[in-house]
């Protein structure tokens, strides 16, 4: 590639290799003129290296203050509702000060052929040893049926080889899955007094406790090898045992900081469990994509010759402001969660955000004065072998001969990657979203009781639960109204969409009810056509006809549907907002109309591929030995809108650097195409680099032993794996080379942006 005939560094009118003494060192300890004006981010960078001790000794202190008065103020975990009527629902009882028990399930099945309940005194011996040892239990165990007891039938299968004894864990929904501890090992003793039947407990609760034990176990494994894994992705990418460490230390400060945060957060703020984890995850990926990108163009800056201060100066200007800009997208993109008004997404965006937001402020001042701080001697405990070569920063030969033949022929390489791209998005066109019964791996003995259960009772009725409050709630009307209930369970029968018996509750002194109200099917598509029945027809003319009161329904069929219809009705909101703002920032950095546009698409080519992905993987059932899950025919309701913001943002932390690289050039005054070519060969390693140690960050999810989780990561890994390598290295390069000096447009009346237009390209 011809070399360009300036080397002034965009909007600073600065040589980027010129070593004036008035230049050579603003950036290093001691200048007593200070940098001279340049961009935000550069003055912030020269500030911090001039006072090198106090950004780095600062930064620290800020990590440990915000730590302890973590720790001092502790963790209040405010209730996380669901969406809709449920969430409604949710909210009244917690405001009545009433819990919702969780119903717990103990199959007793026979193990022997011709034995049924009526005829094997031991299956009827353990159904009494349940109740007794349940009843010992006031505090982990109420309301226990029997099959033993009047009206106790329907607690039998139809072929008799089946019983259920059945009770509820009272609590807080966030203490159940404790709580339910003595009942599980209690049932356990039983069912080791009785080797010839099977005993085994399922249900919310025991589900609950199984699913926080694998997924602690498997974050706490995850937590211990991601660091290394982490450090010896770096020490290959750097060379040098103490430049690998470098983005170590942000990242895991920003981590940190962030959950410390969190801490304070969730004193008003709901904060669900799960949130951490995903901080983890992403505080780990960005904190080293961006110390990757900082680090790597000093390097290169120094290895062309410049001082310590100049190539400082430079990455400041150029890989710096590249931070700012993608870590704001991230952000913004992230927002976007805020829109779906699901609970549990809240706490995440609180979270990533903040960690990424500590990322960005670590980078543009702590960053900085470490660098200056260590000169030269970030470079020491070099790797043999290949730890020089790793150390000189070179720009990508493979990547230049790529960038070369794509420029050459860009509708033949555009064409092509686009083509394979929407091949691999066709399969999430046929996308279904929903939720499992019981996210658990198939040896998991939970799913196991609970897939039993459902075979041997199918036609067990999903219940329904409606909160009702209001003024006399004990009055005529009201009782004409259960009354009205009851009679259409018992008048519809088995092929109306509600079931008897319709029970009353009166909890929190008199102050509401709990109407339990059985809905016929087993789950899925059956119960929610009898959800709407309920909801549209049953009780508007029933309940709806009392004046005074109001009502809500909640329950596992109403809590699924209402959260899976939540994030259905906001998902086009959600991609509408965060593109909108993705191309109002970009258009800012850029100073370009059409780059926005290009990198929305690109990025959407990127998130449409890993749905494909999934959808293949998960939803059709492919690899499930390998990968070790059991596929309910569909992808976990949440996984799909969370993988959009959090791709969109992430992505755009690889666009941006390339986009800002080859900005740079020509703004240098290279033609649109040689800048094209030595901005990917210069910047595309890098990127692949950090998209390398991303994915290997990301595949720690496809390792935990939860669907849902296994989905996100698998996801996640392929589709920033796709975005570093075809998206950034053939379609990107393609697109801008049809687009030629296009790619600069700015209308007129858009000229009072900040920055400087780029005028026509060199005749070369």
């Amino acid at each position: 590639m011809r070399q360009p005939r300036s080397s002034v560094l965009p909007e600073t009118g600065q040589s980027s290799h010129e070593h004036h003494p008035d230049h050579a060192g603003s950036l290093g300890p001691g200048d007593p003129r200070g940098s001279p004006p340049g961009p935000f981010v550069q003055r912030i960078a020269g500030w911090s290296a001039r006072h090198r001790k106090t950004a780095v000794f600062g930064w620290l202190a800020l990590v440990a203050v915000v730590f302890v008065a973590g720790q001092m103020l502790g963790t209040k975990s405010l209730p996380v509702y669901d969406a809709g009527q449920s969430g409604q629902a949710e909210q009244t009882l917690h405001r009545l000060g009433v819990a919702a028990p969780a119903v717990e399930d103990v199959l007793i099945q026979t193990r022997g052929a011709g034995q049924t309940f009526a005829s094997d005194p031991a299956m009827r011996q353990a159904a009494r040893q349940l109740v007794a040892v349940l009843s010992g239990l006031p505090n982990a165990a109420a309301d226990i049926r029997s099959p033993l007891e009047p009206g106790g039938s329907s607690l039998v299968s139809a072929d008799g080889r089946s019983a259920l004894v059945t009770f509820q864990v009272p609590g807080a929904a966030a203490d159940q899955a404790a709580a339910v501890a003595p009942a599980l090992r209690a049932v356990a003793t039983v069912a080791a007094s009785q080797p010839g039947l099977r005993i085994a407990e399922g249900g919310d609760a025991s589900a609950g406790r199984a699913i926080n034990a694998l997924l602690n176990s498997g974050f706490r494994r995850a937590e211990a090898t991601s660091v290394p894994i982490t450090l010896v992705l770096l020490l290959a990418v750097f060379g040098a045992l103490v430049a690998a460490g470098i983005p170590l230390l942000l990242a895991i400060t920003s981590v940190v900081t962030a959950l410390s945060l969190l801490t304070v957060i969730s004193r008003w703020l709901p904060v669900g469990s799960n949130t951490s984890e995903v901080v983890l995850i992403i505080g780990m990926a960005v904190g080293i994509d961006y110390s990757l990108f900082y680090l790597r163009r000093e390097r290169e800056e120094r290895a062309k010759g410049a001082s310590a201060g100049q190539a400082l100066r430079t990455a400041a200007a150029t890989s710096g402001r590249a931070i700012a800009v993608s870590g704001l997208t991230v952000m913004i993109a992230l927002a976007g969660l805020f829109l779906t008004g699901y609970d549990v997404f809240s706490g995440i965006a609180l979270g990533t955000i903040a960690v990424v937001g500590v990322a960005v402020a670590g980078s543009l001042t702590m960053l900085p004065a470490l660098l200056s701080w260590l000169g030269p001697r970030a470079d020491r405990g070099r790797i043999p072998f290949f730890g020089c070569r790793r150390t000189a920063a070179r720009p990508s030969r493979a990547w230049a001969v790529l960038a070369r033949q794509v420029v050459r022929r860009p509708l033949l390489w555009g064409g092509a990657a686009a083509i394979a791209l929407l091949v691999l998005a066709a399969p999430a066109l046929g996308m279904r979203i929903g939720e499992p019964a019981v996210d658990l791996p198939a040896s998991s003995p939970v799913l196991q009781t609970v897939d039993r259960i459902q075979q041997a009772f199918p036609q067990t009725p999903s219940p329904a639960q409606v909160v009702v409050t209001g003024t006399d709630l004990t009055g005529p009307a009201m009782q004409h109204a259960i009354g009205a209930l009851q009679a259409r369970a018992s008048a519809d029968g088995p092929a109306g969409p509600i079931r008897e018996p319709v029970t009353v509750i009166p909890v929190a002194s008199g102050r509401g009810l709990i109407v339990d109200i059985p809905l016929a099917g087993s789950g899925g598509s059956v119960s929610e056509g009898n959800l709407f029945a309920l909801r549209g027809q049953i009780l508007p003319a029933t309940l709806g006809k009392v004046s005074g009161i109001s009502y809500a329904v909640s329950g596992d069929t109403a809590n699924s549907y209402d959260d899976t219809a939540a994030i259905h009705a906001s998902t086009l909101v959600v991609f509408a907002f965060v593109a909108v703002l993705a191309f109002l920032l970009l258009l800012a950095a850029f100073r370009s109309v059409t780059l926005p546009l290009v990198s929305i698409v690109l990025n959407l080519l990127s998130v449409g591929a890993g749905y494909g992905l999934i959808t293949l993987i998960f939803q059709d059932g492919r690899l499930q030995h390998l990968l070790g899950y059991t596929s309910f025919g569909g992808i976990v309701f949440w996984v799909p809108l969370f993988m959009f913001v959090l791709l969109f943002g992430l992505s755009m932390d690889y666009h941006v650097f390339i986009l800002s690289r080859i900005r740079e050039l020509r703004s240098r005054g290279e033609t649109t195409r040689n800048a094209i070519v030595g901005g990917i060969s210069s910047s595309a390693g890098v990127v692949t680099s950090a998209a390398v140690i991303m994915v290997a960050v990301f595949s720690i999810l496809a390792t935990l032993p939860i669907v849902d989780t296994k989905t996100l990561g698998i996801g996640l890994a392929a589709a920033v794996l796709i975005d570093a390598t075809v998206v950034r290295g053939i379609l990107l390069p393609a697109a801008m080379t049809l687009l030629g000096e296009r790619c600069w447009y700015l209308p007129r009346w858009l000229s009072w942006l900040p920055g400087r237009r780029l005028g026509p390209a060199p005749a070369h």
